[in-house]
């Protein structure tokens, strides 16, 4: 089982001015840890769960080209970007940007957005869920189109592109990657399905069934389920003096055990880097070798 480190938090004790070399000493702390990629959410404000909204956030895509500069293995990606924040050419174009200039380290990951207050707060488009779900599916069209060099006319409800013309084309091969984050049966995991090579899901009780749904949706639209790589949001809080560590790496066995293949963590502290030796010694040998 692989690890990601999924940074959501940047109100760090040394303030703004800090911000960037802090940053950077983590992604490279992380990167040489053998976290297998970094994310960040793709915020404008601080959500909820974390903290108020006042709270320091980072533009997603600024933030992973930094993180990129910074790093020379661990992939790249949002978890996740929502569809209404960017147009689809606009975004595809920000992807293979990263992709290109990582060396063919980036990921798209997408969903359908759910922020409204933010979203409002900014003058972004905030749609109806119907029309952000089809958002979501012709953008999942318009970036396999772009990444793949085809430049034919896209003419949908909501995007219409005269050329779609990308270029330079991303380096990651066979294809830049797509992961769907969410857990929505009737309409994420099929997208999923038809669209994506991954899917992100949180660790609730009824993560096994959203699986399920998943394989019925891969059952009834044709790719192999096993070809979708199953990735989860996991907290790894390590404790106080790393008493947690035993309990996050069976944890990670138990979802591995459910078929997943990445682990997207996020760190309490992340800024404190003496944390990643933990991960390199213990966490990160053991998750490999489930």
């Amino acid at each position: 089982m692989k690890l990601g480190l999924h940074v959501s938090n940047f109100t760090w004790p040394e303030g703004s001015a800090r911000l960037g070399p802090q940053l950077g000493e983590v992604a490279a702390a992380a990167d040489q840890a053998g976290f297998e990629r970094i994310n960040v959410m793709d915020h404008f404000w601080q959500i909820g769960v974390i903290g108020p909204p006042e709270w320091d956030m980072l533009e997603a895509y600024t933030a992973l080209g930094f993180l990129a500069a910074h790093t020379q293995r661990a992939k790249l990606l949002t978890l996740v970007t929502g569809v209404v924040y960017r147009e689809p050419a606009l975004l595809a174009k920000a992807v293979t940007t990263l992709d290109v200039l990582s060396g063919g380290r980036a990921i798209l990951g997408l969903g359908a957005a759910w922020n409204e207050e933010e979203s409002r707060g900014l003058g972004l488009p905030f749609p109806p869920t119907k029309e952000r779900f089809e958002r979501l599916e012709e953008a999942l069209r318009i970036c396999k189109q772009m990444f793949a060099g085809d430049e034919t006319l896209y003419q949908g409800e909501h995007y219409q592109l005269g050329r779609p013309l990308n270029n330079p084309q991303p380096l990651s091969r066979p294809h830049l990657p797509i992961l769907i984050g969410g857990g929505g049966e009737k309409k994420t995991l099929r997208l999923v399905a038809q669209y994506a090579d991954a899917c992100n899901l949180f660790p609730s009780p009824e993560v096994q069934h959203k699986l399920d749904v998943l394989k019925a949706h891969c059952d009834d639209v044709g790719p192999d389920y096993d070809e979708i790589q199953k990735t989860v949001l996991y907290n790894f809080d390590l404790g106080e003096k790393g008493e947690r560590v035993g309990e996050i790496i069976e944890g990670l066995r138990r979802l591995h055990g459910m078929g997943f293949e990445v682990g997207h963590g996020g760190l309490r502290n992340a800024w404190d880097t003496k944390q990643f030796e933990i991960f390199a010694n213990e966490i990160v040998p053991a998750a490999e070798a489930f």
